[in-house]
């Protein structure tokens, strides 16, 4: 009798373990019974669910760092190679809907957004601009029309970084050669 005893109380035991979900910082957890996602979220924290109808869908709402290497355009027509960061993040209120509209894999609406947006504006630019001071304000510019887009469904872009441009090595070398040319002009200015 006493290892059925035992072994029921084991197999509660589990059952009971089973049917928690623990929500770290820095994510909340929606349940989903029956294919039906629920209206209210979870935050961190431990969430009890029946493990044979329900699940716990979990998404991060901590800023997410996405990486994209890609050739922009610019306003001579030339394409640069380019690595850019983007920084977004979810509203905790509308993890629902963004999980029914987009499920779980909401990253590729943000590179989408961000490949449509990043062309547009930095076809506006010289190439130049875009190794220069005018780098922050197109940062700046893509994140504004990337937030136009997506901020309706939760989703919030707080940067987007161009972390590494590289212009076409016939440019590169001519304004390596102009700031030379500067340079030996300012020297023979001072001699």
């Amino acid at each position: 009798m006493k290892p059925t005893k035992s072994l029921l109380i084991f197999s509660i035991g589990i059952f009971f373990l089973s049917s928690c979900a623990i929500i770290r910082p820095g994510e909340v957890g929606v349940k989903q019974s029956f294919g039906k996602l629920s209206d209210q979220v979870y935050s961190q924290g431990a969430v009890g669910y029946n493990p044979f109808t329900t699940m716990i869908i979990k998404a991060p709402t901590s800023t997410v760092n996405m990486e994209v290497y890609l050739n922009l355009p610019s306003k001579e027509g030339l394409n640069i190679n380019s690595g850019i960061s983007i920084l977004s993040k979810i509203e905790e209120s509308r993890v629902p809907m963004l999980i029914e509209q987009l499920g779980n894999n909401y990253e590729t609406i943000i590179s989408s957004v961000f490949r449509s947006a990043s062309a547009d504006i930095c076809a506006q630019y010289m190439a130049k601009d875009m190794h220069s001071g005018k780098r922050g304000e197109i940062e700046s510019a893509i994140a504004s029309v990337m937030n136009e887009q997506l901020i309706s469904r939760g989703i919030a872009i707080e940067a987007v970084l161009l972390k590494t441009i590289q212009l076409p090595p016939g440019l590169y070398n001519s304004i390596e050669g102009r700031l030379e040319a500067e340079q030996e002009v300012m020297r023979m200015t001072f001699l």
